[in-house]
């Protein structure tokens, strides 16, 4: 605990008056973060920094938002989905948004060698490719807390996110085209859920689990 002068507290109304030490580590930090982002450097020398300020917005999401129900996360999952392989390669305002647009709503990779000059230096996952299988990933947690399975629905899915994101970046470097990650991270993450629930058993269980009511 820091603490604060008398007038500061009494204007906070802080009750002891005194802030918590984490707390304005962090806000430190981010104060710090945002200001180099925002500096007048190149984007390939603070790159990482855009990434932290995108890891923060994703994981504060993850933390604030809950699907409810395994049917809302399948339904929602599905929806973006469709919505993502139409704006990737029906239009090309995924592209255009993802390249042209410099805002922390995205994580930016390096992009390995090559001979083939590259439009823009970075391979890119947009913050909604983390947050919404994201979403899904972290409800699994609550079946795993209520059914308590043989087979983990969180360390599956997880897995099935990772071996997703992975086939996404490969067919992106083999085929040189941007590719719509959710293609990839959506069938993985709920196919995974359903074939785990069928080898423990509780497929019903997993498709009709609601965590309000459960």
């Amino acid at each position: 605990e820091v603490a604060v002068p008398k007038k500061v507290a009494d204007r906070l109304e802080l009750d002891p008056p005194s802030l918590p030490l984490d707390g304005l580590t962090t806000l430190a930090l981010g104060l710090a973060a945002t200001a180099i982002y925002w500096s007048p450097i190149a984007l390939e020398s603070k790159y990482l920094v855009s990434n932290a300020l995108a890891w923060a917005l994703a994981m504060a999401s993850l933390a604030s938002i809950s699907l409810g129900s395994f049917q809302t996360g399948a339904i929602l999952l599905l929806g973006l989905f469709c919505y993502d392989i139409f704006f990737v390669f029906g239009t090309d305002i995924m592209m255009t948004v993802a390249t042209k647009v410099e805002a922390p709503v995205k994580f930016l990779y390096t992009a390995p060698p090559s001979d083939t000059p590259r439009d823009y230096p970075f391979s890119v996952l947009g913050l909604g490719d983390v947050v919404v299988p994201g979403l899904f990933v972290r409800f699994m947690s609550r079946i795993d807390e209520a059914l308590v399975p043989t087979y983990s629905y969180f360390t599956a899915t997880t897995a099935a996110y990772a071996a997703g994101l992975a086939v996404c970046f490969t067919v992106n470097e083999i085929t040189g085209a941007g590719q719509p990650a959710l293609l990839y991270l959506d069938p993985a993450c709920i196919g995974t859920a359903l074939a785990v629930g069928a080898a423990n058993g509780q497929l019903k269980e997993v498709w009709s689990f609601d965590d309000e009511s459960d």
